[in-house]
C-alpha cells in the first residue's frame, strides 16, 4: 500500500504519538517472536495511551500493541481516537494486522494510522484504506 497522506513534518501531536509508540516497544513481552511492537493512540481529548505487544506460550492468546493501547484508552473512558501510531523493529514501516484494523475502526472510524520503524521511514493510512468496506456498528 502507498501512504495515503503526507503528515505535517512538525505536527507535535504525531511526533509525541510516535515517541510514545517507540518507548512502549521497549516494554514488549515477546520471548517467542522477539518482535517488539509499541503502539500509541491519540484520544479525541488529546490524551495519549501507549502499550506494547504481550505474547503468550499459547500463541493465540497473544495481544497486539495496537489493541492493548486502544483497550487502555477505552478503559479510561475514551470512545473516539483520532490517530494510532505503531513502531516496529524493522527496516520499513509495517501496517497493523487485520484484528487490530477492526478494533481501530470501532474506536477511530476517521483515524489516521502512522507507522514508523527503526529507520527514518514512515507510512500513513486512513482506516478506510486499511479496512475498506469495514463491518461496524452501523451494520448491526
Amino acid at each position: 500500500m502507498k501512504p495515503s497522506m503526507t503528515l505535517p513534518a512538525a505536527d507535535p501531536r504525531i511526533e509525541a504519538l510516535l515517541d510514545a509508540a517507540r518507548s512502549a516497544s521497549a516494554l514488549a513481552y515477546a520471548p517467542y517472536s522477539r518482535f517488539h511492537v509499541g503502539a500509541a493512540v491519540l484520544a479525541d481529548d488529546g490524551r495519549i495511551f501507549a502499550a506494547a505487544n504481550v505474547e503468550n506460550a499459547s500463541y493465540g492468546l497473544t495481544s497486539c500493541a495496537e489493541r492493548n493501547a486502544l483497550f487502555a484508552a477505552v478503559s479510561a473512558g475514551v470512545r473516539n481516537v483520532t490517530a494510532v501510531a505503531i513502531h516496529t523493529p524493522t527496516g520499513a514501516p509495517v501496517s497493523p494486522c487485520g484484528a487490530c484494523r477492526q478494533v481501530i475502526r470501532e474506536f477511530g472510524p476517521d483515524a489516521v494510522v502512522v507507522s514508523c520503524c527503526d529507520g527514518d521511514a514512515r507510512r500513513s493510512w486512513t482506516i478506510d484504506e486499511l479496512l475498506p468496506g469495514a463491518f461496524g456498528p452501523h451494520d448491526l
